[in-house]
Order: C-alpha cells, then sequence, then structure tokens
C-alpha cells in the first residue's frame, strides 16, 4: 500500500511537470490585456528622449540597464501599486510582466529592488514626471486633440499617515490637515484642470492639503477658455480668473452663505454645471481606486508628487486610446 501511495504520487508530480512546461490550456488574462494595449499606446520613444539626458551612460562602476526596460518597469509599479521590493518579486512570478518588460530569465535577471529606487529617485530628482506629463500633452496636440475652451477644475486629497510612531516621531513637515465637511484630513491634494469635451487632464498641480482649492485655480487654466467649471469653492474668484483667463465666462456652482441660502433656481443651475462638471472626477477614480493612489506612498511632495504627474500622463494616454502619431497642430474650438 505505502510503494502504490508513492508511486501515484510521483505519477501525480510528473503530469504537473509536463503541464507546466507546455502549458496546453492557457486563457488570456485581463492583466495580458491590459499591458498589451498600454504597450501599443505608450510612446516609448519620446519618453526615453525625455529621460535619456538624464540617464547614467555606461563607465566606471555598474553598467546601468536599458533605459525603456527601467521606464517599463517603473509604469508597472505604478499601474499595479507595487512597492520597489514587490515589483521585483512579482516579475519573477507574472510571465506577462517579464513579458512586457522585455525580460528572459534564461539570459539575465530581472533589475533588483534597488535599480528601480535609484531609477525612481533619478525622475524625482530632475522633475521627470511633470515632464512626462507635459510631453503626454504636447503629443496629444500634435495628433488633433482640440482643447474645447472649456475647462473643470477639480482638487482630491490623498491621505498621508497622520502618526508618529516611526523613527523621527514625527509626522511628514511637508503634509498638513485640512476639514473637509466635518473631518479633518491630514495629506496633499492632487489640483486638476480637466477639458470640458474630453475629459483629458490638460494641467495640475501637486500642494499640501492645507492649501485652498481656489489658490491653484490660475495655474489650472491654459488661458484660452471660453468658459470654468469648479465647485462651489471656486466661487468668487473673478480677478484671478480675468487675469488667467480674460475671456473665460465663470460657471463655478453658487455657493450658499449662512444667512444667504440658495434659492431653487440657484440649485437647479447648479445641478445643471454639475452635469458638466461631474467629467473632472473621471480621472480621479483610475487615480485613487484603480492604480491605489489614494493614500501616498512616500514621505514629502516631491516624490509623491512625481508619482503623481507620471500617474496622470498614463491616465491620459489611455482614455486617449490610440498611438500618439502625426503632426496635427492643435485648434480651439469655441
Amino acid at each position: 500500500m505505502i510503494l502504490a501511495n508513492h508511486e501515484r504520487m510521483g505519477m501525480e508530480m510528473k503530469q504537473r511537470t509536463l503541464a507546466t512546461g507546455f502549458e496546453k490550456h492557457h486563457k488570456r488574462t485581463r492583466k495580458e490585456e491590459f499591458l498589451e494595449r498600454m504597450d501599443k499606446l505608450v510612446p516609448w520613444a519620446e519618453f526615453c528622449k525625455v529621460i535619456e539626458p538624464h540617464y547614467p551612460k555606461e563607465g566606471n562602476g555598474r553598467p546601468p540597464r536599458g533605459l525603456e526596460r527601467m521606464l517599463r518597469m517603473y509604469f508597472l509599479s505604478h499601474w499595479f501599486n507595487l512597492a520597489d521590493e514587490a515589483c521585483e518579486d512579482a516579475l519573477y512570478d507574472v510571465p506577462a510582466f517579464r513579458e512586457f518588460c522585455h525580460i528572459d530569465l534564461g539570459n539575465e535577471t530581472v533589475p533588483d529592488a534597488t535599480t528601480l529606487l535609484n531609477f525612481r529617485h533619478l525622475l524625482e530628482q530632475h522633475d521627470l514626471g511633470a515632464a512626462l506629463f507635459a510631453k503626454v500633452g504636447e503629443l496629444l496636440h500634435k495628433n488633433g486633440m482640440e482643447l474645447s475652451g472649456g475647462t473643470i477644475v477639480d482638487a482630491t486629497i490623498i491621505a498621508a499617515p497622520s502618526s508618529t510612531k516611526n523613527t523621527d516621531q514625527t509626522r511628514d513637515q511637508e503634509m498638513h490637515q485640512t476639514k473637509k465637511g466635518k473631518q479633518w484630513h491630514f495629506g496633499m491634494k492632487v489640483h486638476i484642470g480637466v477639458d470640458s469635451k474630453s475629459g483629458l487632464t490638460h494641467s495640475a498641480s501637486i500642494t499640501a492639503a492645507n492649501v485652498h482649492d481656489s489658490q491653484e485655480l490660475p495655474r489650472l487654466l491654459h488661458g484660452e477658455e471660453h468658459r470654468v467649471y469648479g465647485d462651489s469653492a471656486y466661487s468668487n474668484q473673478k480677478e484671478a480668473l480675468r487675469q488667467a483667463a480674460p475671456n473665460a465666462r465663470d460657471f463655478t456652482n453658487k455657493r450658499a452663505y449662512r444667512n444667504t441660502p440658495l434659492t431653487e433656481a440657484d440649485k437647479a443651475t447648479n445641478r445643471r454645471k454639475s452635469q458638466v462638471r461631474a467629467k473632472v472626477e473621471h480621472p480621479f477614480r483610475p487615480f485613487k481606486t484603480l492604480y491605489g493612489f489614494a493614500k501616498v506612498r512616500y514621505r514629502g511632495l516631491i516624490k509623491n508628487a512625481n508619482r503623481a504627474f507620471a500617474l496622470l500622463a498614463l491616465i491620459n494616454l489611455e482614455k486617449w486610446g490610440k498611438p500618439l502619431t502625426g503632426q496635427v497642430r492643435p485648434k480651439y474650438a469655441n
């Protein structure tokens, strides 16, 4: 009986080994489909041109890994919300990740977590996350994106740990608290300006959470607007609006005050404006829910801002939904 059991176990192990080697039954996963789509949408050559002047050259010391490969690994860590060590482990575990990064384990190892850490620090040091976001905007214009003349502005809070139970026994000095409704939040804010027709993000800024939304309004406009939409936090900003976008009409929601409640007509007007304004929430959903940036990963604004700009660039690429090629001059529609 014991011998028979050993023989059966040996046969089962042999069958599993053969199945693993030949992979007769395979299903195309959503990860594979997503990575194949993004492989076609990301303008790798253009992104590498932005980073290449700052990338280490071969010489003394450890030779650098390929720039595009490191960029692919960096984007994987954003899309799947992976820390540096987790991203290295995932590349060993998931064949689809290795295929996306063009890594053949028969000939080479996966770039380790320290290499990814150094690459991320390089992007942060030279503000290259914002440069990638700007490059996507430039390519979108060249490929025929027409700004509608309407911009929707909004901000979202990214939470940071408020605990002092750490090595320094202090909160992050660059993060601050703010009150929203009746609840206090500690962290930073991502402010964006979104085209009212296409829903693409054309402007963004990163601040501590205690910076009021309206203070960033001028930085979120491209200057050619005819209409500006926003919630009541952006009301009564006529002077800032006049200087940043002289031809823009104020379509921000009206605000109620203690002794001046909104009339029914005001509420109806706000609802109509909110139907347009809802598009500004579309970039925030993948940003916070799909890609996990509802909480900061690093200490300090610079590191988190670099991640935010890079993610906004990738979200724009996914929303545009086609490769960025061609040389079409931009134009503004009324």
